[in-house]
């Protein structure tokens, strides 16, 4: 398998697993750079001194390349950048933001740059800031979502037909036939985060991954528009917002429901009941907690297989 985002990054699979919040410690990436595809640490939930431990611990543990996901509008951004640069990260995917702001700097260090988008404007913005490559996440995606609810079936053949940049598929892949649709819609790699998350290396709470892969179709939806889109799973957190939401609550009524460290409390500490639970609607697919090798070879095989398949029909 010969593409850009195995070049581009150095990996042996253009796999890539999303940083996310509460899940993507230093355990989760490093497994994941080891079997062949790119670990992201989750800056998004660390201060500078979590994070520098969190990258120093990585590079002992895999000697493969891995990078940290930096959203931008993170309250600590620039000294999260600042210990990137100075640990000197291979890889840094910024999200929630403008590309622009960062990505010279941190070629300046010899530090490639991939940005998230949901839409074609943002697409457009990432080729103008001189990004090495994008992530077209789409609307089935756990967490922090695109406010245009674009499926990734529809996303990307749309960013491939405005942009010949390097491009990440990412929204509702969890197996290899997945892989396979996404780079026939124009793909160069895929970026999994629900697949990760529940997985043996992935920091998130025991009881928050069982509750996972119990999940059925229909079980998460997207929420907190009045915020930030972001998909989470039914529970009685989630109750809350909808009733104050059909009540008419404003936006500071649902910031003061939403509280701080909510996804913290689900997430890592295990509160599967008033806790934000970020999860993507391919979590209903998924039976089974492995370890992130387990993940990767199987991911392979199913695209082969698939591959195959296809060329036979």
């Amino acid at each position: 398998m010969n593409n850009r985002i195995k070049f581009l990054l150095g990996i042996q699979y253009p796999i890539i697993a999303g940083g996310m919040v509460w899940c993507s410690g230093w355990e989760l990436a490093s497994a994941v750079s080891n079997a062949g595809g790119l670990g992201l640490i989750g800056s998004g939930s660390m201060s500078p001194e979590v994070l520098k431990e969190h990258i120093q611990k990585c590079r002992e543990a895999t000697d493969k390349p891995f990078g940290v996901n930096v959203p931008l509008i993170h309250h600590n951004v620039a000294q999260l950048m600042e210990v990137i640069m100075e640990e000197k990260v291979p890889v840094v995917f910024t999200s929630a933001g403008n590309p622009k702001i960062w990505t010279g700097k941190l070629h300046e260090k010899g530090i490639k740059v991939v940005h998230v988008i949901a839409n074609t404007k943002f697409a457009l913005k990432c080729e103008q800031a001189g990004v090495d490559a994008i992530v077209a996440e789409g609307f089935e995606a756990g967490g922090h979502n695109g406010r245009e609810e674009t499926t990734t079936m529809v996303l990307i053949p749309q960013i491939r037909k405005v942009t010949n940049l390097p491009l990440i598929s990412a929204g509702g892949i969890a197996t290899g036939g997945g892989m396979l649709a996404a780079f026939a819609l124009g793909a160069d790699g895929i970026q999994m985060g629900t697949r990760f998350a529940v997985s043996k290396e992935s920091s998130a709470s025991e009881e928050f991954k069982k509750l996972c892969i119990n999940i059925k179709e229909g079980d998460t939806i997207l929420s907190l528009k009045k915020i930030t889109p972001t998909r989470i799973i039914k529970n009685e957190f989630y109750r809350k917002i909808q009733e104050a939401e059909n009540n008419g609550a404003t936006k500071e009524d649902i910031s003061q429901i939403l509280g701080h460290e909510k996804s913290r409390k689900g997430i890592f500490e295990g509160d599967i009941t008033d806790g934000e639970l970020e999860i993507g609607q391919v979590s209903s697919l998924i039976d089974e907690i492995p370890a992130s090798k387990e993940i990767i070879d199987k991911i392979i095989k199913e695209y082969n297989d698939g591959l195959k398949n296809l060329i036979a029909m």
